[in-house]
């Protein structure tokens, strides 16, 4: 049976259930599994997903789009650039320290630090402790996505991170791909602790016996989490009853599982989009706007969506859904043809060239076929693309590097706001704010920049509509990248699984909220 979440309907269903619920054991199945343990190592999917098993956030996110209380119980504003937060007592630690304002501190420098979430804090100025349970979230300007933000800070254990490891380094040493004590050892305040890991292989977790949240209707004791790439595979499983919990569906296999008696489709309209970057460091050809309005011309976003994806997913023209404050109705997919070739043509290209692209296949729904689909498209303008694809997990070292002429990548706005998109996709590359972060095409430009920093300050939510849509119509106009759509979700759930109740459209299950039912 298929379900479409709109409500809370569900989660009050999973409530009501719970009464009596015995203790479960749940299997899943993803694509791929988070590349380290470090929260602050890579900003994706995996790593937040993640961080919701093992740490919990000051506030979350709601399926009504609200915020919730987590490790913060309450807030209010005190000034225009202050937000007070309230914290959780009694709350430990899996190492049994006792969780305390320094923690959030610690956590809030080390977040700025970080090259994948500075970005996400660049407009705060400060974090203030005022006593144990009491902070002060400071911003440099009026900010009007405080509360979004903190929806990113996953307090870490401070003092279980103090000190050198058995390396004679760092304990809190944050970095990418070194196997870090951090990417490899975790203290959270989360519903789960890890008892053993093989990254790519499997993650055994444990149900944490001093977890604080008593109201949760949550009775998953343990969770195994096996990466299992293929998609029908992954499907197979969970028919079979070797799994019981899946992501993603593939759209051709919804059929399968929607009429299976043993399982359960679930979906949700999505906010991801998935582009293609172009490299214009690397390609001359890039530099030229006529080039890429003609290679966005060329590329077929509907016959992608209709042949690749099954509808499974909305063709984009732009970065932001509808419904985000930068959406402009009429910025739509540009696919013609002829009109491509005319602007090759006038750009001196009009015998082509060759270049490179690398697009993960594990990571986005159908991500290998759709990369493949966009270089055939693209050889009808005489671009000639020798494409490589690989597991998540060596795409992202490479994604860093920069090592193709077109990269793919997938976004879902960090603060469920337009802004968010361009601060780490399309501005202009900046190590010290983090701006650019995943901007593998180098694309800059100044003013779209000062639009989205005039944005940030500006409180009053009409004027930074219109502020956030010129954006959006500049990057258009610019063809600074590819828009190709929008990528819903599918789970495929087992039967007794309440999945239903914890899932949502950031794709951040909250597994610890989770009834099984025998």
């Amino acid at each position: 049976m298929k379900k479409i979440l709109k409500s809370m309907a569900g989660m009050v269903l999973a409530t009501t259930l719970a009464v009596g619920a015995q203790a479960a054991t749940l299997k899943v199945a993803y694509d791929s599994d988070p590349v380290s343990l470090d929260p602050h190592e890579q900003l994706s999917g995996g790593t937040l997903q993640m961080s919701h098993l093992l740490f919990d956030p000051l506030v979350r996110w709601d399926k009504d789009m609200n915020f919730e209380p987590r490790l913060a119980t309450k807030w209010e504003r005190k000034d225009d650039l202050t937000m007070r937060f309230h914290l959780r007592k009694g709350v430990k630690f899996h190492s049994g320290n006792d969780f305390t304002a320094k923690d959030v501190k610690w956590t809030f420098d080390r977040l700025r630090s970080s090259p994948d979430y500075k970005a996400i804090f660049e407009a705060f100025a400060e974090l203030k402790v005022i006593d144990d349970y009491t902070i002060d979230l400071v911003t440099k300007k009026p900010f009007p996505l405080v509360l979004n933000n903190a929806t990113y800070i996953f307090p870490m254990d401070s003092e279980f991170y103090t000190g050198d490891d058995d390396k004679g380094q760092p304990k809190d040493r944050l970095v990418k791909h070194a196997g870090s004590f951090a990417s490899r050892n975790a203290s959270g305040t989360g519903p789960y602790i890890v008892e053993r890991r093989q990254q790519g292989v499997r993650t055994d977790y444990k149900r944490f016996a001093d977890y604080w949240d008593k109201q949760s209707p949550g009775n998953v004791e343990t969770i195994t989490l096996t990466p299992i790439k293929e998609g029908p595979t992954r499907v197979a499983a969970l028919l079979a009853g070797d799994v019981d919990f899946i992501f993603p569906v593939p759209p051709n296999d919804h059929n399968r599982i929607d009429r299976a008696s043993n399982s359960e489709l679930v979906v949700l309209p999505g906010t991801r989009v998935i582009t293609l970057q172009l490299n214009q460091e690397r390609v001359e050809a890039f530099k030229d706007k006529r080039v890429r309005q003609a290679i966005n011309y060329a590329i077929n976003n509907k016959g992608i969506v209709d042949r690749v994806m099954r509808g499974f997913a909305t063709a984009a023209g732009q970065q932001g859904p509808k419904g985000y404050a930068g959406y402009v109705e009429g910025l739509k997919p540009q696919y013609d043809l002829e009109k491509a070739r005319q602007l090759m043509k006038e750009a001196g290209y009009e015998k082509g060239f060759s270049i490179t692209m690398l697009a993960p296949n594990n990571r986005y729904v159908n991500d290998a076929r759709i990369a493949q689909a966009a270089a055939s498209m693209l050889a009808k303008i005489n671009i000639k693309v020798d494409l490589k694809t690989i597991p998540k997990a060596q795409y992202w070292p490479e994604f860093d590097l920069r090592s193709a002429d077109i990269l793919m990548i997938g976004w879902h706005s960090d603060t469920e706001d337009s802004a968010n998109f361009t601060e780490y996709l399309t501005a202009c590359t900046d190590e010290s704010t983090g701006w650019g972060q995943y901007n593998s095409g180098n694309y800059c430009n100044h003013k779209v920049d000062d639009m989205v920093r005039s944005a940030n300050q500006e409180t009053d939510l009409a004027k930074r509509a219109a502020i956030l849509q010129d954006v959006e119509r500049t990057l258009y106009e610019e063809a600074a990248y590819v828009p190709l759509h929008w990528q819903n979700l599918a789970w495929g759930a087992g039967k007794g699984v309440q999945a239903e109740s914890v899932v949502n459209v950031m794709n951040f299950p909250y597994l610890g909220d989770l009834v099984v039912t025998q």
